[in-house]
């Protein structure tokens, strides 16, 4: 069944001109079916990319309004309007004009993962494997890092020279494994690399033969001589790990990483999106685009 329906979505994105995202924390049925799958961001330049007039984020909400942001001719859909992302939806705007009121010298550094309206009130735009070198790059000292403290924390050892104020707050799902968790899943594969997201406490970071976004844990698997593997994110990882390097051994840090908005997404819900009969277009005023649009220029500029 799960190959019918996955042959019906194929047939069903070609007849209607899709293009479907899928974020490396969906299910491998999911990626099976996908155009292109990856980290938000990566994902949303590849949009950018594609001649289709209609694209299906199968992720949570701020990934598809990033892709709307960079893509206002194309029509872009949520696959399900309840996936949000508890650390996009941390701070309002109100909240982030009084943090720039209490730090008016400081340049604001916003995560990707943060809605558009919040990137309206930012000056640059980072993802997790381009935050240290573009803080680096800036030609600013002081910086206000928001949402996640925990990969403002991992910039801050990087970038020393900087002066970095955080707020509380991140990922509830990478700030659930401890060191603990860390302690038990070496003591139990003592010969495993330990591969971590700078999302996680620094306590458990300080701990990893690597840090790094997601799609960097996964090359770094793959490159590696090593042959097993302590992951340090979202658990989906380990089950894609497994299947692209059935001869290394990979094992989750933590039974309890899982990211609940991601896994809201199904391969019934891709399909009903192609019906016409569920998910949810993203729509945006142009004043809020443009202006959201350019801390994530600024990125690109810096990154360069």
């Amino acid at each position: 069944m799960i190959a019918d329906i996955q042959n019906e979505i194929l047939k069903l994105k070609k007849e209607k001109d899709f293009c479907i995202l899928a974020h490396c924390y969906q299910t491998p049925d999911i990626l099976e079916i996908a155009d292109f799958t990856g980290d938000s961001f990566a994902l949303s330049t590849k949009a950018t990319s594609v001649s289709n007039k209609n694209v299906l984020m199968c992720g949570v909400r701020f990934m598809a309004e990033t892709v709307k942001i960079f893509s206002p001719e194309k029509n872009v859909y949520l696959s399900k309007s309840d996936a949000g992302c508890p650390m996009a939806e941390l701070l309002d705007v109100d909240m982030l004009r009084q943090l720039k009121e209490t730090y008016p010298e400081h340049t604001v550094v916003a995560y990707v993962n943060t809605t558009a309206e919040l990137k309206t009130l930012c000056d640059v735009c980072v993802t997790s494997s381009s935050a240290v070198q573009i803080i680096k790059n800036m030609p600013e000292n002081k910086i206000l890092f928001i949402p996640d403290c925990n990969l403002g924390n991992f910039v801050q050892k990087q970038v020393p020279e900087k002066e970095i104020v955080t707020i509380h707050g991140g990922c509830p799902t990478h700030a659930r494994m401890t060191v603990k968790d860390v302690e038990k899943a070496k003591a139990a594969h003592p010969e495993a690399k330990f591969l971590v997201h700078p999302e996680c406490i620094p306590e458990v970071t300080a701990m990893a033969d690597y840090a790094g976004s997601t799609t960097g844990i996964m090359d770094y698997a793959e490159k590696s001589e090593a042959k097993s593997f302590i992951i340090g994110t979202e658990n989906s990882i380990v089950q894609h790990l497994q299947l692209a390097y059935p001869d290394k051994l990979f094992y989750p840090l933590s039974k309890d990483c899982v990211c609940h908005n991601m896994k809201l997404t199904t391969l019934v819900d891709v399909l009903n999106v192609l019906k016409g009969t569920d998910g949810e277009e993203i729509t945006m005023d142009e004043e809020m685009r443009l202006k959201a649009k350019r801390c994530m220029d600024r990125m690109l500029e810096l990154g360069k």
